[in-house]
């Protein structure tokens, strides 16, 4: 028999870090090669963890709930053929590395009847979390494996308001030698803003919804957004009145030959896409010392379940047609709703466009989809009554676009001139000019 470790797989692009959600299966269970092992979220799908192997799960390192970076061990499983030992002293080693490399530092374990590996080693998002609230980890206390730190376990202390401090005593018992130890950073300063008040208590009558994984990453991945990037706004409004009496005209017909309903966010894909062409600096992103404009144009759009929001991508779709494009976005939807997106349906998106119009917004603010520079909310189409060129008042459709972008990216001017021809090309689609095919 050999041991082999399982590990957090990468499911999608951009993504560091995975939520163990639910595992599948339990120690001692028998498993064949590509069987689910657990069910993960990340900030852009939830997917399952397939095994690598085939054999007997042996022990399930991380538990449900806690947040690991991608290459780290999830569990191990019993395979046939060579011996049990080695790989089993190979993952002690593993786990006891991080304590090695810190063992000369004076540091007294606030539960030194547990190893002291498994506490040393913080998940990307645990020391995210900590960093942003100002936690001081070695104070900490973990309820998961080995007595290692989860980001359930930060959550329960920054929700409790009992935060631990550098010089602090430690949260479950009291320890003089580290209360001694000498502070190696210059303590907060007292005008310094707390990271939370005081916990909220529910009342009589009140609901409590636990956060999901889904939940908890669409909220990190739009915290990162907002943090990270400049956030500026612009926003233009469109006469689509020809681009309307044209779908009206068809819809009916193009249901009964194609399956599937036309739908006005197909065309202002298409449209978007286009203009992306002609301005490709919109298709750009930040990467810390450059910026990359990338080759292809692949829309992202936001697409939502009973209980999550997913962002699938219509890849190259600057080389599809209307009715491309309306049928790709018919079966990302599908396949959303009935949790058959795969990690593949939610890589490589360049820019983000929002049906916000479909549950009647007229004006809205996207937070951008990191690492994308841009996200266009298409709002309602509104009948108005707009004046003519020739004075003359007329009721006309209108539909405003909302531009979301990052500053470090781009400026007013390749945005506004970006809007300008996406409302150019909206506003001369018609029967006369525009196919669907």
């Amino acid at each position: 028999m050999a041991i082999e470790n399982i590990k957090m797989p990468q499911l999608g692009e951009s993504v560091t870090e995975g939520t163990i959600e639910k595992w599948l299966v339990q120690p001692g269970d028998h498993v064949n090669k590509y069987d689910p092992l657990a069910e993960v979220n990340t900030d852009k799908v939830t997917a399952e963890v397939p095994s690598s192997f085939t054999g007997t799960i042996k022990e399930l390192i991380a538990s449900e709930g806690e947040t690991l970076a991608v290459g780290e061990i999830v569990c191990t499983i019993e395979t046939e053929g060579g011996s049990a030992e080695a790989p089993t002293e190979e993952k002690t080693a593993t786990k006891e590395k991080a304590p090695e490399a810190q063992s000369a530092e004076p540091k007294a374990s606030a539960t030194p009847a547990k190893p002291s590996g498994a506490k040393g080693r913080y998940s990307p998002a645990v020391l995210r979390l900590a960093q942003y609230n100002d936690i001081d980890l070695t104070q900490v206390e973990g309820s998961g494996n080995e007595g290692r730190i989860t980001r359930k376990d930060l959550m329960k202390l920054i929700d409790s308001g009992n935060i631990p401090k550098a010089g602090d005593a430690p949260v479950a018992q009291a320890a003089p030698a580290q209360q001694e130890q000498p502070a190696a950073q210059p303590s907060t300063p007292a005008a310094a803003p707390k990271a939370t008040s005081a916990p909220i208590e529910s009342a009589e009558g009140d609901i409590e919804i636990p956060v999901s994984g889904v939940r908890k990453a669409i909220a990190a991945n739009m915290l990162k957004s907002k943090h990270e990037a400049p956030h500026a706004w612009m926003m233009i409004e469109v006469d689509v009145t020809n681009l309307v009496q044209y779908r009206d005209s068809i819809k009916g017909e193009f249901k009964k030959k194609e399956g599937f309903n036309i739908t006005y966010f197909a065309f202002f894909v298409k449209a978007v896409s286009q203009a992306l062409k002609e301005f490709p600096m919109m298709n750009s992103m930040w990467a810390g010392d450059k910026i990359i404009q990338k080759k292809d144009i692949n829309i992202s759009i936001a697409v939502a379940s009973d209980s999550a929001l997913f962002v699938p991508v219509i890849k190259n779709s600057d080389e599809k047609s209307v009715k491309g494009i309306g049928k790709e976005v018919n079966e990302l939807a599908l396949k959303a709703r009935s949790g058959k997106l795969k990690s593949a349906d939610m890589q490589g998106g360049t820019f983000t466009v929002n049906n916000t119009g479909s549950f009647g917004s007229v004006q809205s603010m996207g937070i951008i989809n990191h690492p994308q520079a841009a996200i266009m909310q298409v709002e309602s189409i509104v009948k108005r009554p707009v004046i003519m060129d020739n004075g003359m008042i007329a009721a006309r459709d209108m539909v405003n676009l909302c531009l979301s972008l990052d500053h470090r990216v781009l400026d007013g001017l390749v945005c506004g001139q970006f809007l300008a021809r996406v409302k150019e090309i909206l506003e001369n689609m018609s029967k006369e000019n525009t196919s669907v095919y």
